[in-house]
């Protein structure tokens, strides 16, 4: 894993321009600790900045290849490609040579092949940049499931690109502003926009699409999609695929040259990646898979988290022989590690939802480089509440959403009438469920739970996995999802929702498929939110920080927020299928006001 950023400019001569080319990639030192390099043209500036994974000695970027025919690609890239091996052997066969081991340089030879449809032939969590002499064209690629962040910033002549907002935030030609349509972004954590963020004129690469940048302007390309069809496995042969799909999955990022490791919650999710993991490391010589869990001193139970996480994943690990660790904090720990969230996301963060995941990815990577982690099962095997809370027909809005309030429900008089937010909503859930691939002749109850899990992935999925690449990139450290596995999600999506839920078990398809791997009392466990938690006391202190900044000339909070509605919304009752409590409530705006102070945030038309 790596950080990558860029600069092409038609006018200027960006060969004069290293200064700022280098702060840009310097900006990501900790997404790639382990080396730099920097390359430009006339017209073009490329910057890496690598955290070595596969052949630490080989694989320097930029990578260059040179044909003899006087064509010029340059290559830089983020990620993995899981089948590189296989794709190695075919491009060699089809005359390639290599000089490395990595999985760079494979691409960097498929893109010679194949062009922009070398992604096509790619399986693993990416995003890369490739400049070519020969069309004077930059391409600019992202992953299907979005895995790997990459943002960029049109200008009149060229654009900016990047890992990490903060790339582009160090150069000159782009500042951090904010429109009011950008701002109600920001009251909106938990849906995100397809391809928009909150700051004017930056956008963020679509999952499943490429961009390829000329003079004459910037094209994307849609090259992934979920497509319905219908599913003809019987039950029997529905569970022994999932199980095989799956285990191809796991057994392909188990590849590393560094210390790899597992994330263990107890969870079915973590803990069928766990077992399938165990006793499949490269070298048969190493010692136990090593597992890592989170906990809190004086963890409560409630409707999401109806038990705690350490004892599950304890279980788990004496099971499987795995040689674990349970990182314990104190909600005194989160304070100082909120600091960090923000730096990393460069946006307002979800508080201590980031702070405590930093914290367990900051320990985890003292001995580890690469971690698995169980994330994306919900959304692709359909895991959560409002799967089987539902009524029988569609929700109106995000189901994820509370029915009552909306953190939006904060902003001032003038904007409410300006941004209509929940008009905005509504719109956004017509988009996504515009989104949605039907299946002619579906049934209606199958219909809804298909719409649902496409809004889950495409509008709420990328909101976690957003999270989990800041917190662990921050920290140096690889975290792969073998449940993003691309294979394996087109094969369920169209497994029947009779044959995921049966018997109303939330996952029974997972469940079903690892029921041999682990002990039965965890294979049917039921799901326990990300634990998060805060004290009497912290509530108090950042209800009082809330109070101070609404009366506070030099917050930005002040004119945005209306001071009534503000405490009426923090203090609502209702918790919401997400379990967003007063306290959490207030973070959020605390952050917003921190993100536009550190940042110099702007608002703008």
């Amino acid at each position: 894993m790596c950080g990558i950023t860029g600069w092409v400019d038609w006018e200027r001569d960006l060969r004069n321009e290293h200064a700022a080319i280098a702060s840009m990639t310097s900006s990501l030192h900790r997404r790639g600790p382990d080396a730099e390099g920097i390359w430009t043209s006339r017209t073009t500036a490329l910057g890496h900045r690598r955290l070595a994974v596969i052949d630490v000695h080989g694989g320097v970027q930029p990578m260059h290849l040179q044909t003899p025919q006087g064509r010029h690609i340059v290559l830089i890239y983020t990620g993995e490609t899981y089948n590189y091996r296989e794709l190695r052997g075919q491009l060699q066969h089809l005359g390639h040579e290599f000089r490395t081991r990595s999985d760079t340089e494979v691409v960097l030879h498929a893109y010679l092949q194949w062009g922009p449809s070398c992604v096509e032939h790619m399986v693993g969590m990416f995003a890369f940049a490739v400049w070519d002499s020969n069309s004077d064209e930059l391409l600019l690629v992202r992953d299907r499931l979005g895995i790997k962040p990459l943002y960029y910033y049109p200008y009149a002549n060229g654009l900016l690109f990047g890992s990490e907002p903060k790339a582009l935030l160090a150069n000159p030609n782009f500042t951090a502003e904010v429109t009011p349509e950008g701002l109600l972004q920001l009251f909106y954590e938990w849906v995100r926009p397809p391809g928009l963020t909150p700051m004017k004129g930056l956008h963020e690469l679509p999952p499943g699409h490429y961009a390829r940048i000329t003079r004459q302007g910037i094209r994307l390309t849609r090259y992934w999609q979920l497509t319905s069809t219908p599913h003809t496995d019987t039950p029997a042969a529905t569970i022994a695929r999932t199980r095989g799909l799956l285990s191809e999955a796991v057994a392909g990022q188990l590849t590393a040259d560094v210390p790899l490791c597992a994330l263990l919650s107890g969870g079915v999710d973590s803990s069928a990646i766990a077992a399938l993991a165990t006793g499949r490391l490269p070298n048969p010589s190493s010692s136990a898979l090593a597992t890592y869990a989170l906990d809190f001193e004086d963890q409560d139970s409630t409707l999401l988290r109806p038990s705690r996480d350490a004892p599950a994943a304890a279980k788990v690990a004496a099971h499987l022989g795995t040689a674990h660790t349970t990182l314990t904090l104190d909600p005194g720990d989160l304070h100082g590690a909120e600091s960090e969230a923000l730096h990393a996301r460069d946006l307002p963060t979800m508080a201590g939802f980031d702070a405590s995941l930093y914290l367990l990815f900051h320990r985890v990577r003292r001995n580890h480089t690469v971690a698995l982690s169980g994330e994306a099962a919900d959304e692709v095997f359909g895991g959560y509440p409002w799967y089987h809370n539902r009524p029988p027909d569609m929700p109106r809005s995000f189901p994820w959403l509370p029915n009552s309030w909306r953190m939006a429900d904060c902003l001032n008089e003038p904007l409410q009438r300006a941004l209509k937010p929940r008009e905005a909503e509504l719109d956004w859930f017509s988009q996504a469920l515009n989104e949605v691939p039907q299946l002619t002749g579906e049934p209606p109850e199958e219909a809804a739970a298909r719409a649902l899990r496409h809004i889950d992935l495409t509008w709420s999925m990328p909101v976690l996995l957003d999270r989990k690449d800041r917190m662990s990139m921050a920290t140096g450290l690889e975290v792969r999802v073998p449940f993003c596995d691309h294979r394996l999600v087109e094969y369920v999506w169209n497994v029947p929702w009779s044959i995921k839920s049966a018997l109303g078990q939330p996952k029974a398809l997972l469940r079903s498929a690892v029921s041999d791997l682990l002990p039965a009392d965890i294979v049917a466990r039921q799901k326990s939110a990300y634990p998060v938690h805060s004290t009497r006391t912290d509530q108090q202190q950042r209800a009082a920080k809330l109070k101070t900044l609404l009366h506070d000339p030099e917050s930005p909070l002040r004119d945005i927020l209306d001071p009534e509605a503000t405490w009426k919304t923090v203090n609502h009752p209702e918790l919401g299928p997400q379990a967003i409590t007063p306290a959490q409530r207030i973070a959020r705006l605390l952050s917003i006001d921190s993100w536009m102070r550190q940042y110099n945030v702007s608002i703008t038309s």
